[in-house]
């Protein structure tokens, strides 16, 4: 049997895994869920791939990294790009959601990042043309490692990624007192505000690193299959289905979420067909929240 689809299912879960933290983190601490997270990672990408261009006439060509099909250019804007979604993301919070939450209308919230999502996407297809494009269109052969398993040298930096960069959410979450006051707020909002928690300080980490890890996601699908306005769009419920599988305010519940819509997706096509391949993935979901309604880590609410 071609084993290859385990590693076409672990690479799909790292994408859905990291961009699923953001809506996580979303909607245990601002209670709401935030459909214009997957446009914040059409907008990252796009946003790296012009700082690409930008570096790439400011410098000169530059060569690959070794057997990468990129070099450092786009290192330097993955980096930047994080960092501007991170702030798109709080300035769209402080233009419209802020304002919402403000007068408690939570139902309101939730349209109005459907009329977000919308508009995003538009303006997207109006600056940059529908057409798919790419940060490098040249081939990389994939190496053999054994039992049918094909990996490219692309695809093991991305997962070195993923594994680092969630590994730094996880320090974060747990060592940091931001990341803390964060837990803290999505178990128990009420008792954060007794004992002083700075509440405006959570919701900026929160839409910060929301919106850098939706950027890093959307890097990884840039470079292992292409750059569209509707990518975010694509991955939008797996992403939610993720959340709500690992448990709502687990960042490792999101990305083992991610893994296990990932593998489940890419196992429906290996073993099925390509057109069995969401519907599998939301059996496996509506089963495991069958079983334990708050998720593999979630907790209730108090």
């Amino acid at each position: 049997m071609n084993l290859q689809f385990l590693v076409d299912g672990v690479l799909s879960g790292s994408m859905v895994g990291l961009g699923a933290i953001g809506i996580t983190l979303t909607y245990s601490i601002l209670r709401f869920s935030n459909f214009a997270h997957g446009d914040f990672m059409a907008w990252g990408t796009y946003a790296t791939l012009t700082l690409v261009g930008v570096i790439g006439a400011t410098f000169g060509a530059t060569a690959p990294l070794g057997p990468l099909s990129f070099g450092w250019p786009l290192i330097v804007a993955g980096l930047a790009g994080m960092v501007l979604t991170g702030l798109m993301a709080l300035a769209l919070d402080a233009v419209l959601f802020a304002r919402l939450r403000a007068r408690g209308q939570s139902i309101i919230v939730v349209m109005a990042s459907f009329g977000a999502s919308m508009a995003l996407r538009s303006l997207l297809e109006f600056t940059f043309t529908s057409r798919p494009t790419y940060f490098s269109r040249s081939i990389q052969m994939a190496m053999p490692v054994g039992w049918g398993i094909r990996i490219t040298p692309d695809q093991i930096v991305l997962l070195g990624m993923t594994v680092v960069l969630v590994t730094a959410m996880h320090l974060f979450m747990t060592r940091s007192r931001t990341g803390r006051e964060m837990q803290a707020y999505s178990q128990n909002a009420a008792l954060a505000r007794v004992v002083g928690i700075d509440v405006a300080r959570v919701v900026r980490a929160t839409w910060l690193l929301g919106g850098a890890l939706a950027c890093a996601a959307g890097i990884m699908v840039g470079v292992i299959v292409q750059i569209r306005p509707l990518m975010g769009l694509d991955l939008l419920l797996p992403m939610f289905a993720a959340a709500i599988l690992g448990g709502i305010g687990s960042v490792p519940g999101a990305v083992l979420g991610g893994l296990i819509i990932g593998l489940s997706e890419a196992g429906a096509v290996q073993l099925i067909g390509a057109e069995w391949r969401q519907a599998v993935a939301f059996v496996i979901l509506m089963a495991v929240l069958l079983v334990r309604p708050n998720g593999i880590f979630g907790v209730r609410e108090r």
